[in-house]
């Protein structure tokens, strides 16, 4: 069963007086439980694929499904991104700047989908620093919204109940004995941790990492990625990752490699994953 369905998805920035395609009618599923990676070099349209995949990012065209919801039906992707003008200063005189936004109940619906249908681990971390372990990876169910897609199971969850999961999934990353430290008092590989755990706790089917190990040392990554690999296979979390990488070791991991070059998919290729992140074949 597909979790994540792209079919025929662009992306289009204006520069200048030109339009620079940067995702030309990319098409590619997901499986539920799958490894996943997005691979290619630098500029190849793989960050702007996880951003839209994410819902961060507007497709200038096509559709995005996720677990089964298609998230722009009905939307009219070239007249969703409406222009707003603002002045700002610009040394001696004032220019006009262009900005973009999209309309509010689009923006609504789709932050609703991205808390409820997706996790979220960036390359730097982003935990909030006066906040310890346990309130870092909590924060996400504190989040409260009266929009119908943003409702996660863990929202039907007694406090009790809460707090079981919470510290289920602290274990899990192996941080029992710090889940009162602060961030600022882990580790790089600590603080991944901690992420990881954050963008589980949702219980959401989806989790897209982008460059999970671009800050951590080898041994580091290796850690992180035997940890993602076994929360892949727990039949408790039954989690689809999908990451944003260059690094062989990581696609070497997974089961699914979509590669990218120039915006466009060069191969879709499936595969048996590797359970160790280190060495990669040497031609």
């Amino acid at each position: 069963m597909a979790v994540i369905t792209l079919s025929h998805l662009r992306k289009t920035y204006p520069l200048g007086k030109q339009d620079v395609v940067a995702v030309k009618d990319v098409s590619f599923s997901v499986e539920k439980g799958e490894f996943a990676a997005i691979s290619g070099p630098s500029g190849s349209g793989k960050s702007t694929i996880l951003n839209m995949l994410g819902l961060i990012d507007l497709p200038s065209a096509g559709s995005i499904t996720i677990n089964g919801i298609d998230v722009y039906k009905d939307v009219n992707l070239s007249k969703a991104e409406v222009e707003n003008t603002r002045w700002a200063s610009s040394g001696e005189g004032k220019k006009k700047k262009r900005r973009t936004s999209i309309p509010s109940k689009l923006d609504k619906y789709i932050t609703g989908l991205r808390r409820s249908q997706l996790g979220f681990i960036f390359q730097t971390f982003n935990l909030i620093p006066v906040l310890n372990v346990y309130e870092n990876i909590e924060f996400p169910l504190l989040i409260k919204s009266n929009n119908k897609a943003a409702k996660s199971p863990v929202d039907d969850f007694s406090k009790a109940k809460k707090e079981e999961w919470i510290n289920y999934l602290i274990e899990k990353v192996g941080l029992s004995e710090w889940k009162n430290h602060k961030a600022t008092e882990l580790s790089g590989g600590q603080r991944q941790r901690v992420a990881i755990a954050r963008a589980l706790v949702t219980k959401a089917p989806v989790i897209l990492a982008d460059e999970p190990t671009a800050n951590l040392d080898s041994e580091n990554s290796r850690q992180i990625l035997s940890l993602m690999k076994q929360l892949n296979t727990d039949p408790e979390l039954q989690t689809t990752f999908i990451f944003s990488t260059h690094d062989a070791r990581i696609v070497k991991m997974c089961d699914h490699v979509i590669h990218l070059l120039d915006g466009q998919i060069t191969e879709d290729e499936h595969k048996a994953g590797s359970d160790v992140y280190g060495e990669v074949d040497k031609a």
